[in-house]
């Protein structure tokens, strides 16, 4: 721990960035050991004074009722309450009081970084549960981090398998691997050789005359009267064209397009939202039919 006094000479910015450190490193410890000594309680209320009397206004009120918070913990500690594990409230003081102080100095976020319960990133695939027969085809998703959370929605609503087009971004690819947060290694997936659609010869499309086709496109039905099949394949088209003529074309003459009603003033939804809305749809409608 730096000496308090240290920590009030050092520049502002790096005052505030030392301090947030700490905050993560006591929240880090409440998860592995399931508690904080009065020794570390005591000084992290004199970092959080420090910071109270250095914070704009509404950063301040915010930090002085956590700092309440913290003296009760001193005085009475956590136990363990319904659905609660021991000391999960003063956890979420020490993270709160972690974002607001890299608020103030811009600095936010991305979504891994809340995942701190399995550092290794390791999921079990024995625990998904699968809807057999139900896949989705990503036709030219640019973005990778649309990619990894397709992955990660997919994996969660029970897709067997994903098919990306030969310019699908790579789901191996950094941002697409951290979005996706484990579910790349477990989620079954191949790229195909040729597109699908077109005239070329491609020996590993799974695109028969059999297998029901539809589109996750504008100008279709909405979910709740689109007829789901218990197997078959969404189209998943790119963000900035959408499902292309020839795939549309093949949806057409099968189950059709598949739309999520919306009342904005932009008309449409990023890829990854309106692909998590349709899944749960679909796989609602698969429970429901069993």
């Amino acid at each position: 721990m730096i000496p308090l006094y240290r920590l009030q000479t050092l520049p502002p910015a790096q005052s505030r960035l030392k301090s947030a450190k700490m905050f993560m490193e006591a929240e880090n410890k409440i998860l592995l050991c399931g508690f904080l000594t009065e020794k570390e309680l005591v000084y992290l209320l004199d970092v959080l004074e420090f910071c109270i009397s250095s914070s704009n206004a509404r950063s301040a009120n915010a930090l002085k009722d956590i700092s309440k918070e913290l003296k009760q913990n001193l005085v009475k500690p956590e136990t363990s309450g319904p659905g609660n594990s021991p000391w999960h409230g003063l956890r979420r003081s020490l993270n709160t009081v972690q974002h607001i102080l890299l608020g103030e100095l811009g600095r936010y976020p991305s979504e891994w970084d809340f995942d701190k319960s399995d550092s290794s990133g390791a999921l079990d695939p024995g625990k998904r549960r699968v809807f057999p027969g139900v896949e989705v085809y990503l036709e030219d998703i640019r973005s990778p981090f649309n990619v990894g959370a397709i992955f990660r929605t997919a994996e969660s609503f029970g897709v067997e398998k994903i098919l990306l087009s030969p310019f699908c971004a790579d789901p191996n690819h950094r941002r697409a691997a951290r979005t996706a947060m484990g579910c790349i290694s477990i989620m079954p997936w191949e790229r195909l050789e040729s597109e699908p659609f077109s005239n070329a010869p491609c020996s590993n499309v799974p695109f028969g005359a059999q297998t029901p086709v539809f589109a996750l496109e504008t100008g279709g039905i909405n979910p709740q009267d689109f007829p789901f099949p218990a197997r078959g394949i969404m189209i998943v088209g790119s963000e900035e064209l959408g499902v292309s003529p020839p795939a549309l074309e093949m949806a057409d003459a099968s189950l059709g397009r598949l739309s999520i009603p919306v009342f904005g003033a932009k008309g449409s939804l990023n890829v990854s939202v309106a692909f998590g809305i349709a899944m749960h749809a679909w796989a609602g409608r698969l429970i429901s039919d069993n």
